[in-house]
């Protein structure tokens, strides 16, 4: 049957709300009844290939496989709230495991997650197609799921295969994506500020012309050999079977209705056009998944303010101290994934840094953007949206998400290892992920890859071991000075003044039914160096410069797909060795995580740059020869690259845990807040209790995963101290005695944002839930602010948010996300409450802040705001916004699946948990 349709652009995407009320219910009626078309498909079984998993795989993917809908189809969503089929049958088993985990056994896990065994049961087949009339190819389709399974007889066919049902379940969001990656998003999809805001937030980061994009395929394939043959092979074939999807559905007018939404098909004549897809467009899209999950680095000016504020407030050696602690590039008390005390050096503190390129005080500009804007790209509210894009792209804080929990099979009750796992990438209609099976010569997978890219299964499992990945954040992107000569638009390189490139898009919008947004345009414009892109403006002891990004995935967002062409590989990869040496040839800087009936394993990719000796990767440099990268060739911006041994892995450890904390031992991420408290601790306390007990199962571990989902990492590990301080006296102030009452009971019955029951859309804890939200970044203020002042505790404040609680607005997705806690204070709070109470603390704070380290103060400064806090309304703390009214608790916390394109789901109470998840305990191997 003909399938479905996606939706309109990330969070930033949303359907405008002009849309939902734009017909009335008759015509919506009428509309339909000429729009729906009769599908005939027919039932066939599908053979299951070699699956050593013995019914002990499972996995997830909210809301749905079904990603595209037909204009009737959205008609009707819109209209009476009707879904496609399989567009959300996945979010409600998702949703109930919030709830529902406590009570979990083995063989109730698959009521929460899906069977990932390989092939679909006879009686389970819903259809089978043969994409395009194509002998060598088939698609069957279960009746639970609608998940496509590819079985294909040649190479060629089955990729195909995979190509036609990626555009089956995905087409829409795969266009609106390869338009993100070009940085033409508005002119494709309407101006909406999310819209404006998303294009710049990408075109920053990877300003790309189309010879740029085509080069990137050309030294993939050139410098792969076979496999880089067969690379762009399999690509040739996947576009193929996606271009005969659309010529078909474009015929057959079954396409996606959004196509119809924003102008580009006329619904009643069928006028218009859906562009086929090139190579180039898949890189494109590379760069946009590359940018916002693997591309760990930046902030080195944001680093450079605050280290000089703190310098301005404390002196060079004590401000550099206070700099230091805050940082927290090696803590010794930080939860590592590899934590058998190896020693993986990188991005480490040098003795004597060289070449450091600070700029002078107030001289710092950033970089503009757009230019020429008209309309409605002129208004406050889009040049708002530009700022907040930048500061996104700028910043270090890059939102990785993702967890890993795995256990070696020593300590599990069957003696095979057990992983759960999986990638955090935000809530979406439809997903940027989809789920596939993929069988034919020399693949052999079933797992989720991201919409557009899905020749390959990303993360999954093979006949008898499993993958999955975490963002890393270790840096691979350098911030150069370069000394500006002639003018604003000349640089020296290596002595020779050297002109820019100027690169640029001019996009412009007008109305549609999908986006009301009135006509504009505007133009982005990037400066771009040898050293990358420019970013700011500065002058740097008096000589004007511009400091640009250089990035070492930057032109090279295609070279991963040959690690991923080895991890679906049944020959490739038979074992821990096999997957870390796969791993090894993915440029992201992701974790990677194996198991399978024997070992488990892990390793950290990325392409890091070997820097030269003496640079500091916190700060800017000059961009001069002695600081460059060993070996840097700025026309193809490759480098020398430290080995894969000097990257944290592992194999057989006794478990392994992963939410984005630090890597191992003296290994730096580019981010702030890998200190003694972060949310990997609530992953390790669990794990390492379980391992402790033995005997771990899926459901154990299962649990483990669920129950640090629905924790409060505030509460559970830095209240008991606050409360510690506030209980080192009898509490006379009835406000703050009956808050702290509240806080403990809170404390002692686990520290869970959980629904009182299933589905009553209140939080048991309610006003302790309520207090701490508005105590805490009231604390941090009140603690810090008075001995660090106001400049620097602001420029710190620029380098790591004080909180981010499941309602505050963060991230890629902004409020409604899930993701939770990756980044705050709460390790800053920890050792400084810890020191004033007198307690031991290894890699603490220069100094004590917390009332100037009296305990009395510290008390009196904690009890002062707690009263503050106590009396703000659940209005105040929750304001309400486009999906809450002001004061609803349980909404403000509340998932929204962000629409990127006409069909619309219901909200799910907060889990802090990956959005595709794996549950894996194989029983033997090949």
């Amino acid at each position: 049957m003909p399938r479905r349709t996606p939706r309109t652009t990330l969070d930033r995407l949303r359907t405008s709300r002009r849309f939902s009320g734009f017909l009335k219910t008759a015509s919506i009626c009428a509309l339909v009844a000429g729009l729906l078309s009769p599908l005939t498909q027919t039932a066939a079984a599908a053979t299951a290939s070699n699956d050593y998993c013995g019914g002990q795989c499972s996995d997830i993917l909210p809301p749905g496989e079904n990603g595209n809908a037909t204009l009737a189809q959205i008609l009707l969503n819109q209209a009476f709230g009707t879904q496609p089929s399989h567009a959300e049958d996945q979010l409600g088993p998702y949703a109930s495991l919030a709830t529902g985990y406590s009570g979990l056994t083995d063989s109730t896990i698959n009521n929460f997650f899906n069977d990932a065994s390989f092939g679909v049961p006879s009686d389970q087949v819903a259809s089978s197609e043969k994409p395009g009339g194509r002998g060598d190819v088939t698609i069957v389709r279960d009746k639970k799921t609608g998940v496509p399974h590819i079985t294909g007889t040649t190479r060629y066919g089955t990729e195909y295969g995979a190509g036609y049902a990626a555009a089956e379940d995905r087409l829409w969001l795969m266009d609106v994506f390869r338009h993100v990656g070009r940085g033409q998003l508005t002119s494709f999809a309407g101006g909406a500020a999310a819209n404006q805001g998303l294009e710049q937030e990408f075109y920053r980061n990877a300003p790309y012309t189309e010879a740029d994009l085509q080069a990137q395929i050309d030294n993939a394939v050139a410098n792969n050999g076979a496999r880089g043959q067969q690379a762009l092979a399999d690509v040739k074939a996947y576009l193929d079977g996606v271009n005969a999807y659309i010529d078909a559905s474009d015929s057959g007018r079954y396409f996606p209705g959004e196509y119809d939404l924003t102008g580009h098909k006329d619904p009643i004549t069928n006028a218009g056009t859906i562009e086929h897809f090139k190579v180039t467009d898949l890189v494109a899209l590379a760069s946009v998944i590359g940018s916002l999950f693997g591309s760990g680095g930046g902030g080195e000016v944001n680093n450079a303010l605050s280290l000089l504020a703190a310098q301005q407030k404390y002196g060079v050696e004590e401000g550099t101290k206070v700099w230091e602690s805050f940082r927290e590039r090696n803590d010794p008390e930080a939860a590592l994934t590899v934590h058998d005390g190896t020693s993986f050096p990188y991005g480490t503190e040098p003795a004597d840094a060289k070449g450091e390129a600070l700029p002078d005080a107030g001289s710092v500009t950033q970089e503009p953007l757009v230019y020429d804007r008209t309309g409605s790209a002129a208004t406050a509210a889009a040049k708002s949206t530009s700022a907040t894009a930048a500061k996104t792209t700028l910043g270090s804080a890059k939102r990785g998400m993702s967890n890993a929990l795995v256990v070696s099979g020593k300590y599990t009750a069957s003696g095979h290892p057990i992983a759960v796992f999986g990638p955090q990438t935000g809530y979406f209609a439809p997903q940027l992920l989809m789920l596939q099976e993929i069988q034919g010569p020399g693949i052999s997978a079933r797992g989720a890859s991201f919409a557009g890219l899905s020749m390959y299964v990303e993360l999954g499992r093979g006949q008898d071991y499993s993958w999955s990945a975490t963002t890393s954040g270790q840096d691979i992107i350098d911030t150069y000075a370069v000394e500006l000569c002639q003018d604003d638009y000349h640089y020296l390189y290596h002595g020779t003044c050297t002109a820019m490139d100027k690169v640029e898009q001019k996009n412009s919008w007008s109305p549609t039914t999908a986006d009301s947004t009135p006509a504009g345009s505007y133009t982005m414009r990037a400066w771009r160096t040898k050293y990358g892109p420019v970013e700011y403006r500065a002058t740097v002891g008096g000589k004007k410069v511009a400091y640009t990004t250089l990035r070492s995935s930057y032109l090279h967002e295609a070279d991963s797909i040959i690690g991923f062409q080895m991890l679906n590989d049944p020959d490739y990869v038979k074992g821990p060795k096999d997957f870390q040496s796969a791993a090894q040839h993915i440029n992201y800087t992701f974790n990677w995580f194996y198991a399978d009936s024997q070992h488990t394993a892990y390793y950290n990719s990325g392409d890091n740059p070997v820097r030269a000796a003496g640079v500091d990767t916190e700060f800017p440099v000059w961009a001069q020869p002695a600081y460059e990268w060993q070996n840097w060739d700025p026309a193809t911006n490759t480098a020398d690259y430290t080995p894969p041994s000097a990257h944290p892995n592992s194999i057989d450890q006794d478990y392994y845990i992963s939410w984005n904390n630090k890597q191992a031992k003296d290994y730096t991420t580019a981010s702030w807040g890998d200190g003694s408290v972060h949310r990997g601790n609530l992953l390790q306390d669990r794990v390492k209790k379980l391992v402790a007990a033995g005997g771990v199962t899926r459901t154990k571990l299962v649990q483990a995963m669920a129950d640090a989902a629905v924790a409060d990492l505030r509460a559970e590990d830095v209240l008991p101290k606050l409360l510690k301080v506030i209980d080192s006296s009898p509490v006379t102030d009835s406000t703050a005695a009956a808050a702290v009452s509240k806080l403990q009971a809170w404390v002692s019955a686990g520290a869970k944002r959980t629904e009182t029951s299933a589905g009553s859309k209140a939080y048991a804890d309610a006003d302790a839930i309520r207090i701490l939200d508005a105590w805490w970044p009231l604390l941090v203020k009140a603690e810090f602010e008075p001995g660090l002042g106001s400049d620097l505790y602001s420029a710190i404040t620029n380098n790591i948010p004080v909180d981010e609680a499941p309602s505050a607005g963060h991230g890629p997705t902004g409020s409604h996300a899930g993701s939770s806690f990756q980044y705050g204070w709460w390790s800053y709070v920890d050792k400084d409450i810890r020191a004033v109470l007198g307690e031991n603390v290894r890699g603490g704070l220069a100094e004590k802040y917390c009332g100037g380290g009296s305990l009395g103060a510290c008390r009196d400064a904690l009890i002062s705001t707690l009263d503050q806090a106590a009396g703000t309304t659940a209005a105040q703390v929750y304001p309400g916004d486009d999906q809450c009214s002001a004061g609803d608790q349980w909404c403000a916390d509340s998932i929204v699946q962000r629409t990127l394109g006409g069909i619309k789901h219901g909200k799910i109470s907060w889990q802090n948990r990956p959005t595709f998840q794996q549950v894996v305990e194989y029983t033997s191997h090949r």
